[in-house]
């Protein structure tokens, strides 16, 4: 009897995981998605910026091959983040700004709050060419919401281990 509850217990588990985990292509349909960019450091926009990066990429390769115009993505600033994309900043966020850039050449609209860079002493001339400004991002959030839109808010946290340390 111990011996068929020792099997039970410790080599019954290893048979059920041995063959490991099984990879599948969801059928994804064309994407509508609006990202709310509310940070508390400047900063955590180039993290943030990899969530844009990890709907494009796999949408654009195999099996999907989607094209970046059959993705629609908004994103809404609001968050001190903002200051990444007031164009006197440039040297000290320019890698943001590249990224951005680079996004908003594939399709992807970035939106700016009007209340937010008015809190910032911030005008329309301030911010590149490729940003828009809207009166307020609460109300730009829940448009995009309205026509369909799926809500993405990027959790940026403070990276403690490296992959290697906890793998």
């Amino acid at each position: 009897m111990r011996f068929l509850i020792v099997i039970l217990l410790f080599v019954l588990p290893f048979m059920c995981f041995a063959e490991g985990a099984t990879r599948v292509q969801t059928p994804y349909a064309e994407q509508k998605v609006v990202y709310d960019f509310y940070f508390d450091e400047p900063l955590k926009i180039n993290s943030a910026l990899y969530w844009i990066r990890s709907l494009m990429n796999p949408l654009g390769d195999d099996p999907y091959n989607y094209a970046p115009e059959l993705m629609d993505i908004v994103v809404v600033i609001h968050g001190t983040e903002i200051v990444t994309v007031a164009q006197h900043n440039y040297e000290k966020y320019k890698e943001a700004v590249e990224r951005m850039r680079y996004y908003a050449e594939l399709g992807v609209n970035f939106k700016v709050c009007g209340l937010a860079a008015a809190d910032y002493g911030y005008i329309d001339k301030d911010f590149y060419e490729f940003i828009e400004v809207v009166p307020s991002a609460i109300i730009e959030l829940s448009h995009w919401q309205q026509q369909g839109y799926s809500l993405i808010t990027p959790v940026v946290m403070d990276k403690k281990y490296s992959i290697e340390e906890i793998r």
